[in-house]
C-alpha cells in the first residue's frame, strides 16, 4: 500500500470563493503528434478544428517539453511530476503481459493524488506503464480503466502486433474485452462520456491518452479522401490526426452540452515527436524548424505541442514561450485544484505563474534534465537557459557513429545544426558536470 501526505488549500485567485467546487481535470495526452502538427502551431495542411479551439479558449505553449522523446518515460514523467530515471521508467516498458518493467508501485500517480483529494478518477487509452499486477492503472490510483495496456494497437481489431504472437489487448479495468471492428479512439471517447455523465457529486479526473497519430495510420475514409493530395506518407498521418481531433471534439463538446466547460481544466499534450519508423511509413509528421524525431534528444523528439484551458479561470487565446516541462502539469494541476504536493517529492515546477501573469519559466536560472536508458551509452540531454548538451546523440539526420556531444545554443540555432562543443568546452564542462550532478543525486 502506498501512503503520502496531502493537504486541500483554497486558492483565492482561481476559485474567488472558499465555497468553489473543485474543477474537473482533463488530461489529453496524444502518441507521436509532432512538433508542428496542429493549425493552431502554424501547419496549413492539417484537419484540426477542436485541438484549434482549445487552444483559442485557452493558453498554448511553444517552447514545451516532454519528459523523454518516447512513450513509457514521456507518460511517467508526466503522471508522476518526477523525471522518468527517478521515476523508475528510463525506457519503453514491456507490451506483452508480464513482460519486463513499469512504473514501480511506490511512485505516486496524479490519479492517486487526486483520488486522495475526494476525485473519482479513469484511465482511458493507452498505458504502457507495466504489463503485471500492481503496474495497472486499477492499482495506480484509477478507480476506472478502459483500454490497452501496450504500447500500440490495430484500432480496428485492437490487435499488438509488432513483436511476439499477436495479442488481444483491451481491458476494462483488468477484464479483457473484445469490441471487434470498432473504431478505438471512438471507443474512447464513449468511456470518457460514460465516465463524465455517471452521477457523482465528486470532481472528476480523465487521464485521456490516445493511440493517435501512432502507427498503423489508419485515418477514417472521410479524411483519407479529404486530404488524398498531400504527398505521401503525409496524407496518412494527417487523416489519422483528423480522426484524433474530431474524437477530441466529442469529448469537448459534451463539457459544453453539460455546462461543465468552465468547471473543467483541459490539459493537452503529445507525448514525443513524430515517428520516422518503417511501420510509420517512415515519416508524415512536422517538425517545423526543429532537427529530430521521436526517439531523438534532439528538438524535434521533445519540444511538441501543448496548451492548458480551463474558460473563465485562466487566460484565453494567448501564448507562452515561456520554457514548460511535463513533470510540471503535476503541481500546476495541484495548485489550480487546491492540493499539495510535497516538493520534494516531484521535479516539476508550477506554471501558474506563467499560465496567469506571463511571468518568468520557473526553469529559467535552473538545468532541466532528460535521459533516456541507462548506463554509459545512455542518450541524455541538459539545458541552461539558452545552452542544451545531448550525449550520445542520435535521430536528426545524424550518421550512425556519430558524435559523443552535442552543444547548442537555442536562442541562435534553434534547429540545432550548428555543434558548438568545440568553440564553447567550457560551456561543455559545466552542462555535463550539471548532468553527472544530477545523476549522483539520484543514486546512479
Amino acid at each position: 500500500m502506498k501512503w503520502f501526505l496531502f493537504l486541500v488549500c483554497i486558492v483565492p485567485w482561481v476559485s474567488g470563493s472558499a465555497a468553489a467546487k473543485a474543477p474537473n481535470v482533463v488530461v489529453i495526452l496524444t502518441d507521436d503528434q509532432g512538433s508542428m502538427d496542429a493549425g493552431c502551431y502554424g501547419s496549413k495542411d492539417l484537419i484540426t478544428p477542436n485541438t484549434d479551439a482549445l487552444a483559442a479558449r485557452g493558453v498554448r505553449f511553444t517552447q514545451f517539453y516532454s519528459a523523454a522523446p518516447v512513450c513509457s518515460p514521456s507518460r511517467a514523467g508526466l503522471l508522476t511530476g518526477c523525471y522518468p530515471v527517478r521515476a523508475g521508467v528510463p525506457g519503453n516498458c514491456s507490451s506483452q503481459r508480464g513482460g519486463h518493467a513499469g512504473l514501480p508501485p511506490e511512485m505516486v500517480t496524479l490519479a492517486e493524488r487526486f483520488h486522495a483529494a475526494g476525485y473519482r478518477t479513469a484511465h482511458v487509452g493507452k498505458w504502457h506503464l507495466g504489463y503485471t499486477e500492481g503496474m495497472l492503472p486499477n492499482d495506480q490510483g484509477f478507480d476506472h480503466s478502459f483500454g490497452h495496456m501496450g504500447g500500440c494497437i490495430d484500432n480496428y481489431s485492437h490487435f499488438f502486433y509488432w513483436s511476439g504472437p499477436n495479442v488481444h489487448d483491451l481491458y476494462r479495468n483488468g477484464d479483457e474485452v473484445h469490441l471487434p471492428g470498432r473504431f478505438f479512439p471512438d471507443l474512447m471517447a464513449e468511456e470518457a462520456e460514460k465516465f463524465i455523465r455517471t452521477e457523482d457529486e465528486r470532481p472528476f479526473f480523465i487521464y485521456f491518452a490516445m493511440n493517435a497519430p501512432h502507427y498503423p495510420y489508419q485515418g477514417e475514409p472521410e479524411y483519407l479522401e479529404k486530404l488524398n493530395a498531400l504527398p505521401y506518407p503525409r496524407n496518412l498521418y494527417a487523416a489519422f490526426l483528423a480522426s484524433q481531433d474530431r474524437c477530441l471534439g466529442r469529448v469537448l463538446t459534451l463539457l459544453d452540452e453539460l455546462q461543465l466547460r468552465e468547471e473543467t481544466i483541459v490539459v493537452f499534450q503529445s507525448d514525443n515527436g513524430h515517428s520516422e519508423e518503417e511501420r510509420a511509413h517512415f515519416g508524415g509528421g512536422n517538425p517545423g524548424p526543429y532537427r529530430g524525431e521521436k526517439f531523438s534528444l534532439f528538438e524535434g523528439g521533445i519540444r511538441l505541442p501543448a496548451m492548458i484551458s480551463w474558460p473563465g479561470h485562466l487566460p484565453e487565446g494567448v501564448v507562452r514561450d515561456q520554457l514548460g516541462h511535463a513533470c510540471d502539469w503535476a503541481p500546476t494541476l495541484a495548485d489550480l485544484c487546491g492540493i499539495e504536493i510535497p516538493a520534494q517529492e516531484i521535479d516539476g515546477k508550477s506554471l501558474v505563474g506563467v499560465v496567469m501573469d506571463d511571468a518568468p519559466s520557473p526553469h529559467t536560472d535552473a538545468p532541466v534534465h532528460w535521459q533516456v536508458g541507462e548506463g554509459a551509452n545512455a542518450q541524455w540531454a541538459v539545458r541552461l537557459g539558452p545552452w542544451k548538451l545531448i550525449g550520445h546523440p542520435r535521430g536528426g539526420d545524424l550518421p550512425a557513429k556519430g558524435p559523443k556531444l552535442w552543444l547548442s545554443r537555442l536562442d541562435e540555432d534553434v534547429g540545432e545544426q550548428v555543434d558548438l562543443s568545440a568553440e564553447h568546452p567550457e560551456k561543455v564542462l559545466e552542462l555535463e558536470a550539471l548532468h553527472q550532478q544530477w545523476l549522483k543525486s539520484l543514486g546512479r
